[in-house]
């Protein structure tokens, strides 16, 4: 009894001695650089509020962003609030907005930016269908207008210790509870 443990001892201990290495190659770590959910948050609502203007027919103001960190598909979204006032009609109850917007690094101004929204929901109560129409047929164009928001712009001191490595950042992935950046090989390397 004491052999047949000692080489099922013996034989565990080889296999994990064999692959050891092969564990430590398949997950090397990455500099990384993680932006808070908070900091996203407080970056975005500073676009807020937009105030458009449509044909002078219907006045949009759009507040109240809300993050939504959508991991799965490595996106940010926003939950946003819009009050549509017509020239000749009553104020309508507010109604709300889901976007969801790609991201990028960008090398030149060292910022992490939010950019081509796409709006994923409209939810208007009250609202008359041949307006909330009409919207859905509006609403892409202006989120297309919307341009690019800085959601993190990076610090010398942040970016001082991988600089010295030659990495950059080089990779965006959209977590739980905010942003990491993670950092890899310059151009130049």
């Amino acid at each position: 009894m004491v052999r047949t443990m000692d080489r099922r001892l013996m034989i565990a201990a080889l296999t994990c001695c064999a692959s050891a290495p092969l564990r430590a190659q398949d997950a090397p770590a990455r500099p990384r650089h993680k932006i808070p959910a908070g900091e996203l948050h407080e970056a975005l609502s500073r676009r807020f509020p937009v105030r458009l203007g449509l044909a002078g027919m219907l006045q949009v103001e759009i507040s109240a962003p809300m993050l939504h960190l959508r991991p799965a598909r490595n996106q940010l979204g926003a939950g946003l609030l819009a009050q549509v006032r017509g020239v000749q009609q009553r104020p309508l109850p507010a109604g709300e907005m889901d976007l969801v917007f790609s991201l990028r690094y960008e090398a030149s101004d060292q910022t992490v930016r939010a950019r081509d929204p796409e709006i994923l929901d409209l939810r208007w109560p009250g609202m008359p269908p041949e307006t909330v129409r009409a919207l859905q047929g509006i609403l892409p164009r202006i989120a297309g207008d919307f341009g690019e928001v800085v959601l993190h712009r990076f610090s010398a001191r942040e970016l001082a210790l991988p600089e010295t490595m030659g990495l950059v950042p080089q990779e965006l992935a959209v977590v739980d509870d905010g942003l990491v950046v993670f950092f890899g090989p310059g151009p130049n390397r």
